[in-house]
């Protein structure tokens, strides 16, 4: 089993803030997608596209992926929790706004916060590290706040909140699952397959299954857009996500998780114009001091 690291060096903590501004950045584009692309389609085809990037790295990189190492069960268990998270954050989102759904998704490092010290006692925090993480993730709900009280219109928000609910339990869920099983040990490369090819081909059979239509007609803004998500989110970031699990603390890196729906605030105030609030700068503010917390 790989040693993981208890501090995050500058290194570490640049890696994941970068994963955390990507996927900021990758909700923005998601978004704009839709427009031209229904939401399982668009994630069927990124996971697929990944999968098939992540497989052309690893074959020029001399990795092995399909060797037996008794990692089959906890990758078909890791994928499957993966493609169920995405599904219910798509189908959710039509029952609930987007600013619930996020502040339900990025509950996810209680999570794992709950969960590792039964599969690493070394990862238990402690009382200060829990307040930390109830302060980053309470500045990330209070900048939200605004979009509470904004109802989809389809009178049944309380099942979308329970779909978002849900999403955040198995996101953490696929990071236990990672942990606790043989992919502890696998490499990032096989570790994100598993998950890129189970849910590119759940998501695509959903797609179908529920009568979307099938993406024919191509612009070069969807191109960019999925291009996007593909290369630079589903491949690129999540191998350097992956990788990071395998060499540090999952509770540490989750706690800076809870960074990305901010940068997400960040990125459609200098993309789509959207105002910078005093409410969000006191809430960047407070997710630092929070994550501070957690990770001194």
């Amino acid at each position: 089993m790989t040693e993981r690291k208890a501090r995050l060096g500058r290194g570490a903590i640049a890696g994941v803030l970068l994963c955390c501004l990507l996927w900021g950045l990758n909700q923005v584009a998601a978004k704009a997608a839709l427009s031209e692309i229904g939401p399982l389609w668009e994630a069927g085809l990124r996971s697929l596209g990944a999968a098939l990037l992540v497989w052309l790295w690893a074959l020029a990189r001399g990795i092995p992926l399909f060797e037996r190492d008794g990692s089959l069960k906890g990758g078909l268990l890791a994928g499957t929790l993966f493609a169920l998270e995405f599904a219910c954050i798509f189908v959710g989102l039509q029952y609930t706004t987007a600013s619930r759904m996020v502040v339900f998704i990025y509950l996810s490092p209680f999570v794992v916060a709950l969960g590792m010290p039964f599969i690493a006692a070394s990862e238990r925090l402690n009382l200060r590290q829990v307040g930390g993480l109830v302060l980053a993730f309470g500045a990330v709900a209070w900048a939200f706040a605004e979009g509470f009280g904004k109802d989809s219109g389809s009178g049944l928000q309380w099942f979308g909140d329970l779909l978002g609910l849900l999403s955040a339990v198995l996101w953490g869920g696929t990071t236990l699952a990672i942990r606790g099983s043989r992919l502890a040990s696998a490499s990032a490369e096989k570790t994100l397959l598993y998950q890129l090819a189970i849910s590119g081909v759940g998501l695509t059979l959903a797609a179908i299954c529920m009568g979307e239509p099938a993406p024919l007609a191509w612009s070069w803004r969807l191109a960019g857009l999925l291009g996007f998500q593909t290369v630079i989110v589903s491949f690129a970031s999540y191998l350097l996500w992956f990788w990071m699990i395998r060499h540090y603390m999952a509770t540490r890196l989750a706690s800076f998780t809870l960074a990305t729906p901010l940068f997400g605030l960040l990125a459609g105030a200098f993309l789509l114009g959207e105002p910078i609030t005093v409410r969000l700068v006191v809430a960047l503010v407070a997710l630092a001091a929070g994550v501070v917390l957690v990770n001194k």
